[in-house]
């Protein structure tokens, strides 16, 4: 009782906040490759996608927050209780190179941020994103979650201008954007990088996070007031994350579209940060590096602490910060040292990233799906229909994407 009426009590804006840390997962260095790859090459042709990709993914995180405040579970730990031991393990084994992965893409664009500011090698520019992202996890284990939030939620509106600025600086024409919104594409390229935007944009371990990240905030109310209250609150918080993440890609693809469309070596983050500063100048490049390495350090911590909530609910036990940190760490510093292109290396994590979601997709859609674990806040007959279209269509475009990439 005294946890409902303290939940009713509290202002709405206070329930705001785990869905922008899983929201850093949708502007993380792979998605800056991606939308200034797909700008500079097809214009204004895939805005549509950047919009079907942001609906999908706020029904996605809604079902993952959901499922953490109803069951009191997190995603991990749900799938894991319906396992045997060596099916968790195994389980674990894909979800432990997801998260190495997801780490790969996130140190690598850090460490190409630092490089274009600071001109530092890129392992050393790994080395210090790692060490960054450690030192914002000592922050959320010695604060709690909420400064972890507020830190978390400060960078992603660094990213925010960071991208947003170069849009402010030459605005796209209003016409050739909003006919991007038309779904078509424009040969098979087209479909590869509509695959890589729409396909991986759903990260799974923001979808693992996400449970996560709601129930330890707001706990496990009972059904009632309190429950309804914070599932409202849930939508209104993914809506405005989603929302913000989403003006964040469209930004990057829209200012490709109108200042790199057709110019040479704009296929990887260094090319375009140089193409910005010649067409934009160098104080809106200057914020595109920034933007760049904030989305590097915040989403590399919430890469590693979503790694930590896996192997807990999986393996049902815990490691020492540091040692989890450097497990995840260690493969993205190998591939920096012996100078594989970090461009490239993105890339491949995507692939990587891409075997994952369904892993993560339809356990979600399943068990939020279940009235027996679910009750009354089981998933309307709509709800589960939209989320096992969602998890087959991204599914479907990962392999598609894997296909083409590894064949290509």
């Amino acid at each position: 009782m005294t946890q409902d009426v303290h939940q009713r009590t509290r202002p709405g804006w206070l329930l705001l906040g785990p869905a922008f840390v899983a929201a850093i997962a949708y502007v993380d260095p792979g998605n800056v490759a991606a939308n200034v790859s797909a700008g500079a090459q097809f214009g204004f042709l895939l805005v549509w996608v950047i919009v079907v990709a942001n609906l999908m993914a706020c029904l996605v995180q809604y079902l993952s927050a959901k499922l953490g405040l109803v069951t009191g579970l997190s995603l991990p730990e749900a799938v894991g209780a319906k396992m045997g031991q060596t099916s968790r393990l195994a389980y674990w084994v894909q979800a432990e190179l997801v998260a190495m992965a997801t780490d790969l893409a996130e140190v690598v664009g850090g460490a190409i941020a630092l490089y274009l500011l600071f001109d530092l090698p890129l392992l050393v520019g790994g080395v210090i994103t790692g060490a960054v992202s450690l030192l914002l996890l000592v922050v959320k284990d010695r604060r709690g979650q909420r400064t972890f939030e507020r830190v978390i939620t400060g960078l992603l509106l660094v990213i925010a201008v960071g991208f947003l600025t170069s849009l402010v600086a030459a605005p796209p024409p209003i016409d050739e954007a909003a006919a991007g919104l038309i779904p078509r594409f424009d040969g098979a390229e087209s479909i590869l990088l509509a695959a890589a935007m729409l396909g991986a944009t759903v990260m799974p371990h923001a979808v693992y996070l996400h449970s996560g990240l709601a129930r330890d905030r707001h706990g496990h109310p009972d059904a009632g007031p309190a429950r309804r209250l914070l599932l409202r609150a849930t939508k209104w918080d993914v809506g405005i994350a989603m929302l913000v993440a989403g003006a964040v890609n469209m930004s990057m693809l829209l200012v490709a579209a109108t200042n790199l469309q057709g110019m040479e070596n704009t296929d990887s983050i260094e090319g375009a940060h140089d193409a910005v500063q010649g067409t934009l100048g160098h104080t809106v490049a200057l914020l595109f590096a920034i933007g760049l390495l904030a989305s590097g350090l915040a989403s590399s911590s919430v890469g590693a602490y979503a790694g930590a909530m896996i192997m807990q609910g999986l393996l049902r036990r815990s490691i020492p910060l540091v040692a989890r940190r450097l497990i995840t760490l260690l493969p993205a510093l190998v591939i920096l040292a012996v100078g594989i292109d970090p461009s490239r290396a993105l890339v491949l994590s995507q692939v990587v990233l891409s075997f994952g979601i369904p892993f993560a997709l339809i356990p979600l859609v399943r068990l939020t799906a279940d009235a027996r674990l679910m009750g009354a806040d089981t998933n309307h007959r709509v709800t589960t229909a939209l989320g096992w279209g969602v998890a087959g269509v991204i599914s479907l475009l990962n392999v598609v994407l894997i296909y083409l990439t590894l064949t290509g």
